[in-house]
């Protein structure tokens, strides 16, 4: 997603975003056809894309995605969130020559899938991520430069952290985390989950509301979505969701909230 025109009363603008999916290019006369993890993508994307596009404010550098960087995700996931609902599925997982919709025992097998290996993304992202803030709290002399170092310093930061398990290594390690040195995620990497948080809890008020109803989009709009940077982001969750978050919402959703897994 890229906002070229930020919306702003101020100025009287309203947004141009766009939305652009890279997909492997079909061989000629066949369909452009995506992968599940494409139509997750795009599905992400366009919730970046709706944060702008219905941005409500005054000034143009507090709308749509100009919020803080653990906040620019929250809204992304929820979109992605869409593409699992049945009733939206039925709406484009069709078969692209009959038009019959995808038979109801894939849908139901796509929707159990959802929480294989959720243990194991779940540890190494952590790892990752707490990686990143060990690194982060380093005065600059005390940066290690030599590769020797480096990983003695990794061992050291997991182990302090409790996510030092020898079968699930962090997903990043430090000499190729590209999104802590090189993508502006700095000390922040822990961003993606913290909005999932979010986003898990605002699944369940829309489920808790009647789910995908007219009304409840209105309210996400309103509440959340077109404040932007306006005022504090969590202060517009509490607006949406009349409280705190919660992580009990991201756990069920992950299938982390047993207590008789094996």
């Amino acid at each position: 997603m890229n906002s070229f025109v930020d919306q702003s009363d101020l100025r009287g603008e309203l947004p141009v975003v766009v939305n652009n999916l890279n997909v492997p290019k079909p061989p000629a006369g066949q369909p452009t056809l995506l992968t599940w993890d494409e139509v997750i993508t795009l599905f992400h994307e366009f919730g970046h894309a709706l944060h702008g596009l219905l941005a409500r404010v005054r000034y143009p550098s507090q709308a749509g995605t100009n919020v803080p960087r653990d906040f620019v995700e929250y809204p992304s996931q929820v979109n992605e969130m869409w593409a699992w609902d049945p009733e939206v599925l039925a709406s484009y997982a069709v078969h692209h020559e009959t038009g019959e919709p995808m038979p109801a025992e894939w849908v139901r097998t796509l929707l159990d899938a959802r929480q294989d290996g959720e243990g194991f993304a779940t540890t190494e992202y952590l790892a990752a991520a707490l990686l990143d803030q060990a690194w982060y709290r380093l005065a600059p002399e005390d940066v290690p430069t030599d590769p020797a170092e480096v990983e003695a310093f990794e061992a050291a930061a997991l182990e302090a952290a409790g996510v030092a398990f020898a079968p699930v290594p962090p997903r990043y390690r430090t000499t190729y985390f590209n999104h802590v040195f090189g993508s502006g995620y700095s000390a922040g990497y822990y961003a993606y989950i913290w909005s999932e948080v979010l986003d898990a809890d605002t699944v369940e008020w829309f489920a808790e509301n009647g789910g995908l109803r007219r009304e409840n989009g209105d309210t996400f709009r309103a509440r959340l979505l077109g404040r932007g940077g306006s005022i504090d982001p969590l202060q517009a969750f509490r607006d949406l969701r009349g409280r705190d978050p919660r992580i009990e919402p991201l756990l069920a959703r992950r299938g982390l909230d047993r207590t008789d897994a094996a």
